[in-house]
């Protein structure tokens, strides 16, 4: 069964409760939004809510409070952000659930946002009784947060049981339809992009891949943990001691779908201004810290041909140059190919930023823990549980 859309539901009249992802970085103190990034991805949906007449409830969480009030991760700067983005006055509820918040319950055209759905312990431990206070707020459940959709939080997913309709945000729906077409149905040649530094974070993502693409490319310092399980040499380049016989089955299992860098970008110590040069293997005393000129060509040709690209992670030391350049290069590869192309977020969207080409990415995602879990898994706790619908106690 798919998941409805906010497009699929009558909103008139009816009060609409949107789980927002609206975990911003704030400044020491809690007064100031850092990045508004999140909140204007938001946007759309509260926007299309309000055009249909919907009176709006907005919820989210912000920072790890341990279920107390702590006034440093309060909303109410984004509150008042919001409002200016929207052009519209935000009320700003003193909670998340009670009387005090049912007094405050929006009319159609208004907008109220929730305080912090973690000031309460039950939000993280999907407590039914909490789920339940939520979902009475509403006559309609929208999830619109696609970074918390592989957590199952109360907000998430526990008061899905209690509402009489529950659908996918604007923002969601497009991060469902980029995400689980390239990972179930991709255009082919598909080919996926892994770099980051720990084979032990991407396990699942690269047997999961084995199973979709027709070429794993791997960068970044996990390329050393293979390299060394083929037999190199990889100085003092970083390597997973207990994953090296992992990496040597994994090898053996992806064939030829897998290629692994041929030459790299060494240095003796990570820091600015460091003598660097290029090697096709890493001598004693070096680390690979990107990349080089060989494997970017290799790869920029594989992207060249492909239908469908997916990318997680950079494959060097982007943040200090010149370990950049193999990242930019293949950023610039991927927004020339012309294929669809999928991009976790993290890391690699600093990349495609740096490089100037985020306009010519089909897809970024605003979640990087979910889309590298929606990628392992092919599914995330907040999808299954909108796609379930309603529970019988509704």
């Amino acid at each position: 069964m798919s998941t409805l859309s906010i497009r699929d539901l009558d909103l008139a009249g009816k009060r609409v409760f949107i789980r927002v992802d609206f975990n911003v970085p704030l400044t020491a103190g809690g007064q100031e939004i850092a990045s508004d990034k999140r909140i204007r991805a938001s946007l759309p949906t509260i926007r299309y809510a309000l055009e249909k007449g919907a009176g709006v409830i907005l919820a989210s969480h912000l920072g790890r409070p341990k279920g107390k009030p702590n006034p440093e991760m309060s909303l109410k700067p984004i509150a008042a952000k919001l409002a200016e983005l929207l052009g519209r006055p935000v009320a700003m509820a003193p909670d998340c659930v009670g009387p005090e918040v049912e007094a405050m319950l929006p009319a159609p055209g208004e907008v109220l946002l929730l305080e912090n759905l973690r000031f309460h312990a039950e939000e993280e431990k999907n407590d039914p009784g909490f789920s339940k206070l939520l979902a009475q707020l509403c006559d309609v459940y929208v999830n619109d947060a696609f970074g918390s959709a592989h957590r199952a939080h109360a907000s998430t997913v526990g008061m899905i049981a209690f509402v009489h309709q529950a659908a996918a945000g604007l923002l969601m729906d497009k991060e469902i339809e980029y995400l689980t077409k390239a990972v179930k149905n991709p255009a082919r040649p598909c080919v996926a992009i892994l770099g980051g530094a720990k084979v032990s974070d991407k396990i699942e993502v690269i047997q999961n891949f084995m199973k979709v693409v027709d070429v794993l490319m791997i960068g970044g310092a996990m390329a050393y943990t293979f390299l060394r399980a083929r037999g190199e040499g990889t100085g003092k380049s970083l390597v997973e001691e207990d994953k090296i016989d992992l990496a040597r089955e994994l090898m053996a299992e992806a064939g030829d779908k897998l290629m692994l860098p041929v030459d790299h970008v060494v240095a003796a110590e990570l820091k600015l201004g460091v003598d660097s040069k290029v090697v096709d293997h890493v001598p004693g005393g070096l680390m690979g810290l990107d990349i080089g000129p060989k494997t970017i060509e290799a790869y920029t040709r594989v992207i060249s041909g492909a239908k469908t690209i997916i990318w997680n992670g950079p494959m060097g030391v982007f943040e200090t140059p010149p370990f950049n350049r193999g990242t930019e290069a293949l950023a610039l590869a991927v927004a020339a190919s012309g294929a669809v192309s999928v991009v976790g977020g993290g890391d690699s969207e600093k990349a495609i930023k740096s490089a100037g080409v985020s306009g010519k990415i089909s897809h970024i995602s605003t979640g990087g823990g979910a889309s590298l879990e929606l990628l392992e898994q092919g599914d995330l706790p907040g999808l299954a549980a909108l796609r379930n619908g309603v529970h019988p106690h509704a």
